[in-house]
């Protein structure tokens, strides 16, 4: 690799210094003109050009150590974060060290501006995320006055208090899944409590839609995050109330792979072209856009807190015949999260 690194830069330099070699070879093109025009012995012009290139040779040499310093300082001005001008300085002839002077102001400048978007990315996502819970306050309210309302629309009301909440706690998520430093809390989890504190809270959408819910207690226990899991179950079971105008919704462990929980809908389905794009980011794929339901940000959450606590995701679904999600929930190996 080093003699290849050599061999480039040599290249290079003689790029850089073929004015030189150029004007060096019509010179002496010159000299045996004048030789052979004037009869003078050839032996004379022939020392005169071995004098002369062996003192070109060592001019060469001494510009290519030069070149070779100036290139490599360069180069360290262009990898290193920040530059000290004096290190390399005694390296490269004034006109470099004015380029090195522009290189150090200018990194000094990308760092200043990384240090300001840096802290007004922090205090962006500190006003949201307080706002986030403060938000929850009022919506507590109207579903506490909404429940002492007996009119007919107070269900409607409930639904549309609940599809508020769910926007507000998947930005809340997603919040905290930017957060690297963001805790985990890994203890031994009851999956039917899980599933059934998901199941209540999205009972009035059951019952408004009048889908079946086919489930049976799983008595399983797993090692994960229960906060994280159970906000991943919700997402899946949200998708599948969404997208299922009628029918049912299942939820077992599969027979055929251990530790893997499963959400089945008989819903609307996904294209099969939309498939291997529905964990993008903002993607809603064509039953997103045509019901306006979909905000693109469901299934990509669902991934990141999967990536989270260590499961994994899978979606198989036919257009018209509904949705499978399958939770691997066995313990993969666990890597630091980015």
């Amino acid at each position: 690799m080093a003699d290849k690194k050599k061999a480039g830069l040599f290249k290079l330099f003689l790029f850089a210094v073929r004015q030189q070699i150029f004007i060096f070879i019509v010179m002496a093109l010159v000299f045996a003109s004048i030789f052979i025009l004037n009869s003078l012995p050839f032996t004379l012009y022939l020392y005169s050009m071995e004098l002369g290139l062996f003192f070109f040779l060592i001019y060469l040499v001494i510009q290519y150590f030069r070149y070779k310093k100036r290139y490599e300082a360069i180069v360290l001005a262009g990898e290193a974060h920040s530059v000290n001008i004096d290190d390399i300085a005694s390296a490269t002839d004034p006109a470099d060290q004015l380029y090195l002077e522009k290189i150090s102001e200018l990194q000094q400048t990308i760092r200043d501006m990384s240090n300001q978007h840096a802290e007004r990315q922090a205090d962006q996502l500190d006003y949201f995320t307080l706002w986030l819970h403060q938000i929850k306050t009022p919506l507590s309210a109207i579903s506490l006055l909404n429940q002492s309302d007996t009119r007919s629309e107070s269900k409607k009301i409930a639904q549309e208090i609940l599809r508020l909440e769910d926007y507000t706690h998947m930005a809340l998520n997603y919040v905290k899944l930017e957060e690297t430093g963001s805790e985990m809390d890994l203890s031994e989890v009851d999956l039917d409590s899980v599933i059934k504190r998901a199941v209540k809270k999205y009972s009035i959408l059951f019952i408004h839609k009048g889908i079946k819910l086919n489930y049976q207690p799983l008595d399983t226990k797993i090692l994960s995050d229960g906060q994280w899991l159970q906000t991943l179950i919700e997402q899946i079971l949200s998708n599948s109330l969404k997208y299922t105008a009628s029918g049912s919704i299942s939820i077992y462990l599969d027979h055929e792979k251990e530790q893997t929980l499963i959400i089945e809908d008989t819903g609307v389905g996904i294209r099969k072209e939309d498939l291997p794009k529905i964990f993008n980011k903002g993607y809603s794929g064509l039953n997103g856009r045509l019901h306006e339901k979909s905000t693109g940000l469901g299934l990509f959450l669902s991934r990141k807190i999967c990536k989270r606590i260590g499961h994994e995701l899978t979606i198989e679904s036919e257009l018209g015949k509904g949705t499978r999600a399958a939770v691997y929930l066995g313990r993969e190996e666990m890597t630091v999260f980015d």
